[in-house]
């Protein structure tokens, strides 16, 4: 499985995924996207090697901040993440 990184002692992620940060829709304000973000679309927050630049910010929105790594959802692979959150996105509409 890939390496899993910190940066706070309250949650962790797959190194150069970014999938939550693409697949699912977000309705709170981010900072540089105050309407949030439509599914499918890269967060403007997710810098080059797919991690979130708020990670372990006050500024970090509160969906975000309580999503935690969960092999059920993200997979062995980013590929398989998107795959699943896209599903969930989708068929939670």
């Amino acid at each position: 499985m890939s390496e899993l990184i910190a940066r706070d002692n309250s949650a962790a992620c797959r190194a150069g995924c970014g999938a939550c940060c693409i697949a699912p829709s977000i309705t709170s304000p981010i900072p540089g996207m105050p309407n949030g973000k439509p599914a499918g679309v890269r967060c403007v927050q997710l810098d080059a090697n797919y991690l979130c630049l708020l990670f372990g910010s006050p500024e970090r929105p509160r969906v975000c901040e309580q999503f935690n790594f969960d092999v059920t959802v993200c997979g062995e692979h980013r590929d398989e993440a998107l795959a699943t959150l896209s599903w969930l996105e989708e068929s939670t509409r």
